[in-house]
């Protein structure tokens, strides 16, 4: 008798029961469902940041770009003119970027520049933002 009450012991101690279970279960849906969506917005502030960052950063490089060049880079080279000699001139002194290659947002979309503005700015530069389309209001602007 002594050995079947040991045996049913281990039995019962070799796991979790199903109430212990359920109830790990809703305190993780309760916290991904507080901590969840502090964190997207976090993340998400974050991609604005950067974008802010990157915009920054390439509109120094276009001002370098025009100090060397003496005018601003055509709409039609756009950014590209940063990163290789698109007039074949002699006073470019690029690449105006550290990396060879024009950043991409963080949403993986090329960065939107128009010359001569028409917003009130000498060029236009801005991400298009999550939505990837142009005029909405997630867009990150230089103006």
């Amino acid at each position: 008798m002594n050995h079947q009450r040991k045996e049913k012991q281990k039995i019962n101690q070799r796991g979790f029961s199903f109430v212990e279970l359920i109830v790990v279960i809703v305190v993780l849906g309760l916290l991904v469902g507080v901590v969840g969506p502090r964190v997207w917005s976090w993340l998400a502030r974050g991609q604005d940041v950067s974008v802010k960052a990157q915009i920054s950063q390439l509109e120094a490089a276009i001002m370098t770009y025009a100090t060397d060049m003496g005018h601003f880079p055509a709409s039609e080279d756009g950014l590209r003119a940063l990163i290789e000699n698109t007039e074949g001139s002699e006073f470019w002194a690029g690449p105006y970027l550290s990396r060879d290659q024009v950043p991409l947002d963080p949403w993986n979309n090329d960065y939107v520049y128009v010359y001569p503005g028409i917003h009130g700015s000498e060029f236009d530069l801005f991400s298009k933002g999550k939505d990837g389309i142009e005029g909405t209001e997630d867009d990150i602007t230089n103006w």
